[in-house]
């Protein structure tokens, strides 16, 4: 596995660049949709039962089934992979943050409301910050399972490390399926213990004292 990386140094390196572009626009095109809606369903009360039953229908479709899909309206490559991994990622920040709102507590809207707190004030004063290391772990749960579906691009060839793994399985070559499994399972640790700083940071002090 490491001397075909080290031989392979150029392609290897762009494998990985295609992986991470491929990651961090359908994470950050997730989090731009899947937020505002979340805090829209909370705001809404026709959205709510709508919201939950597409996250709940959601989660159970394969994702290569979606990118199956994606294919015949987007054509090949990059952009049917993207779709995929963006219906993905939407899933576990849309419910995460709709959760986290819904659940803030009742004494605590109360007492903002006797406070003299406007509703846009609450949300955006009380709920969301309080929210925010329960949208984080939806983030953070949407990035782990985007670096590792965003192998399901090979598929579709939009490249990525998956070129690696669909090669190594064809050609039951060890070292290639390895250079793109190994690499793929680091870079979705690494992006787990980034995610969790980031939550850590993130998390209202209040919050952390009360833990």
């Amino acid at each position: 596995m490491i001397k075909y990386i080290l031989t392979h140094q150029t392609e290897f390196l762009v494998m990985v660049r295609q992986h991470l572009d491929l990651t961090i626009l359908a994470l950050v095109l997730a989090m731009a949709v899947a937020i505002p809606l979340a805090i829209l369903a909370t705001r809404v009360v026709l959205l709510e039962g709508a919201v939950m039953t597409i996250g709940n229908i959601g989660q159970t479709i394969p994702s290569l089934v979606i990118l199956g899909l994606g294919i015949p309206l987007v054509g090949i490559g990059f952009a049917p992979a993207l779709l995929a991994l963006f219906l993905r990622a939407v899933l576990p920040i849309l419910i995460n943050t709709f959760v986290g709102i819904k659940g803030v507590d009742h004494f605590v809207i109360e007492a903002a409301r006797g406070m003299g707190m406007t509703e846009n004030q609450i949300l955006w004063k009380v709920q969301i910050p309080l929210t925010v290391p329960v949208m984080l772990a939806g983030v953070r749960t949407a990035a782990v399972q985007a670096v590792s579906l965003a192998t399901l691009a090979a598929f579709a060839g939009g490249g990525t490390l998956g070129d690696l793994i669909q090669q190594g399985i064809m050609m039951v070559d060890k070292d290639l399926l390895l250079a793109g499994a190994v690499p793929t399972a680091i870079l979705a640790l690494l992006v787990d213990l980034l995610m969790g700083i980031v939550q850590t940071i993130a998390t209202p002090k209040g919050l952390k004292i009360a833990e």
